[in-house]
């Protein structure tokens, strides 16, 4: 985490976000554009790998540090680095700014604290399969065509299929936890456009990642004491933080800037497939052949979404 050559990177990617559009403009026009509709797309399946292969190693670490310190050590991680690498201005902006900003910290350190109980209780699997519906309500809601109400609706059998049928032998309260991380997910994914819009390069993310750590340090601390500051659960702790929240909001960031959020949210149902490997890899979660018919069924409506995005030209 502390690698120069990391940070110079990922430096690079948070000043100068365009340069990924920059990208799709080599090779002509037409070529260009295509390039150019696909970067954000990219940059979104990107940090769902990253956060949820962050989040099997989170699992691995709760024995340790508890839920609330885990989510302690990824926000607080996560947010020195982001002030390190972005610095920041906090001159110059307007009381609406900061509001939007306190709201997408809010929302970021509810998910992330919500979505951690709900993997303490119930499997991980199970945990982001719930919470996908909230950005998938979103699409729903947000959209203005009807093509991707019926890709939400295709991503929403996906997921129910990937359930197994089961929820209704899941711990009632892991479920419900889960399910109210999926709303802050989608106040998330609203709040991260705003801010996106109102704050240069990366600069609203890392004041929001402040918020969500100053939130959740209380809770950490009241859970986990001093076991947070054990060598080997510090170290877990980063590279939590890194996968789960540096790199995943950073690219999400970016790409909201020229991605629509239904799409975005239709993208979202992803995630769930990318657990169930994330599982399977990490923590030994074999896949059933109703996981892998689920998991097409969520890849499928997810292809159809970038079609449609790339097809409608990006207008909502």
């Amino acid at each position: 985490m502390n690698d120069q050559g990391t940070a110079a990177e990922t430096a690079a990617a948070v000043a100068v976000p365009e340069a990924v559009a920059a990208l799709g403009e080599q090779g002509g026009p037409a070529r260009g554009g295509r390039r150019a509709a696909l970067a954000p797309i990219a940059l979104v399946v990107a940090g769902g790998l990253s956060v949820q292969f962050g989040s099997a190693v989170a699992v691995l670490l709760m024995p340790k540090a508890g839920a609330l310190g885990v989510v302690t050590l990824r926000l607080a991680a996560a947010a020195l680095v982001l002030l390190v690498v972005c610095r920041p201005k906090l001159r110059g902006h307007s009381r609406a700014d900061w509001g939007t900003v306190v709201a997408f910290g809010l929302a970021m350190g509810a998910m992330n604290t919500l979505f951690y109980q709900a993997a303490d209780r119930i499997p991980l699997g199970a945990a982001v399969t719930l919470e996908v519906l909230g950005p998938l309500t979103l699409s729903v809601v947000a959209s203005r065509r009807l093509v991707n109400v019926i890709w939400a609706g295709l991503a929403l059998c996906g997921v129910v299929l990937l359930s197994g049928g089961g929820f209704d032998r899941l711990d009632p309260v892991g479920a419900a936890y889960a399910l109210a991380a999926g709303a802050m997910w989608a106040a998330y994914i609203i709040f991260s456009a705003r801010t996106g819009r109102r704050f240069p390069q990366a600069d609203g993310l890392a004041l929001a990642m402040v918020v969500a750590a100053v939130l959740s340090l209380p809770l950490g601390i009241m859970e986990s004491g001093s076991k947070l500051l054990v060598p080997s659960t510090l170290g877990l702790g980063a590279a939590v933080a890194l996968l789960s929240s540096v790199l995943p909001y950073t690219l999400e960031l970016m790409a909201l800037r020229r991605l629509p959020a239904p799409t975005f949210a239709i993208l979202m149902s992803l995630e769930p497939a990318i657990a169930a490997a994330a599982g399977f890899f990490i923590l030994d979660q074999a896949l059933s052949t109703t996981d892998a018919l689920a998991i097409a069924l969520v890849i499928g409506a997810s292809m159809g979404a970038v079609r449609s995005q790339i097809g409608g030209g990006g207008k909502r």
